[in-house]
């Protein structure tokens, strides 16, 4: 990559992006395959236009790594084979691909599989780990706590975190169904991008310190997340918190840490997968052919003046992934001059 200035954003090929993100990992000593998931994984995202779940995260990542609060271990350990497994505080990509590989090996054999996850570090976007049990077929779910972000409705004090929350659904002939979603009105990251990039944000994403809605992203970042749709998005979060860091045995509420806190304190989130098999249920071929039915009702019914068409969850992030995919992705100036510097520090061995 060539040096950008702070204010400069690139076009950059995914491929090209892949390949640079791909080049730090293998060099803080990942084999080459888990080296290329982590860094498709991230670039996944940003093709999707998640960029607060792509190339940004690769500074933080190694320096999580540098500092020993995530380990290079390229395998969870199954502690439990009903299932629970242990992350071993590694890069949440590799144990979270694992992880949902054996809640479908379960589905297949037992028409539902669900896996826990403990000890485990930020896993990416979600959609990953859905999107993988329906390309194979099945109903897929994924799930992980944060640190506290939000409050209780009326509280002063954040009390469960944004809590990421993905499903994938296949459809026939068509890419899946994939709804993705933090349930914070806003995903931190975001905030942290505008911050990065000196924008505004708006007031209904976050409070500063005190409690009041606030656009400034600096303000939001000492403060907290606001959740989507209110008690709904708080009641949620703190149904996933249970799924994941309780159902698990790891670490729930504060006992998560900040990703951007102490460096060298593990994260300790928790994940959960779980993988539907519809021919449990009834005919594959059933199921299949009601869910495109329901899909074709949704895109078919009437739209309302200045609107052109309606969406199923995830059609416009994959239409804009394909999209993307030919144009390239735009990467902000300050993501490509962190991202270069990291690459230059781990190629000249400062990866310790």
């Amino acid at each position: 990559m060539t040096k950008p200035t702070v204010t400069e954003s690139a076009v950059v090929t995914a491929a090209r992006l892949t390949s640079e993100i791909e080049k730090i990992f293998g060099a803080l000593g990942y084999s080459p395959a888990a080296a290329r998931t982590v860094a498709q994984s991230l670039v996944d995202a940003d093709l999707r236009g998640v960029a607060s779940h792509g190339a940004l995260l690769v500074p933080m990542y190694v320096e999580r790594i540098r500092s020993g609060s995530v380990s290079r271990s390229e395998f969870a350990e199954v502690v439990q084979d009903f299932a629970a497994v242990a992350a071993r505080h590694g890069l949440g990509q590799l144990s979270g691909d694992q992880a949902m590989r054996m809640a479908i090996e379960k589905a297949h054999d037992f028409g539902i599989g669900a896996v826990v996850v403990r000890h485990a570090f930020h896993f990416g976007a979600a959609f990953r780990y859905a999107k993988a049990a329906a390309d194979a077929g099945y109903v897929g779910l994924a799930a992980a706590n944060t640190r506290p972000l939000m409050p209780a409705p009326g509280g002063a004090r954040p009390v469960v975190g944004n809590n990421p929350l993905a499903v994938a659904v296949p459809l026939p002939d068509s890419p899946p169904i994939v709804l993705d979603m933090a349930l914070s009105e806003a995903a931190l990251g975001k905030i942290r991008l505008a911050g990065q990039e000196s924008r505004e944000i708006p007031a209904t994403w976050a409070t500063d310190s005190t409690g009041a809605p606030t656009t400034d992203p600096v303000a939001a970042l000492a403060g907290m997340l606001l959740p989507t749709g209110g008690p709904k998005g708080y009641g949620l979060a703190l149904i996933v918190d249970v799924l994941t860091g309780v159902l698990s045995g790891g670490a729930f509420g504060s006992d998560v840490r900040g990703l951007y806190a102490n460096t060298a304190v593990p994260n300790d989130c928790a994940h959960f997968f779980l993988a539907i098999n519809p021919a449990a249920f009834g005919p594959a071929a059933d199921f299949g052919r009601n869910v495109r039915r329901l899909a074709d009702e949704v895109v078919g019914s009437p739209t309302r003046p200045g609107t052109d068409r309606v969406f199923l969850p995830g059609q416009v992030e994959y239409e804009r992934a394909e999209a993307t995919a030919e144009s390239g992705i735009r990467i902000s100036g300050s993501v490509l001059a962190a991202l270069r510097e990291t690459a230059e520090s781990v190629q000249n061995g400062a990866s310790r």
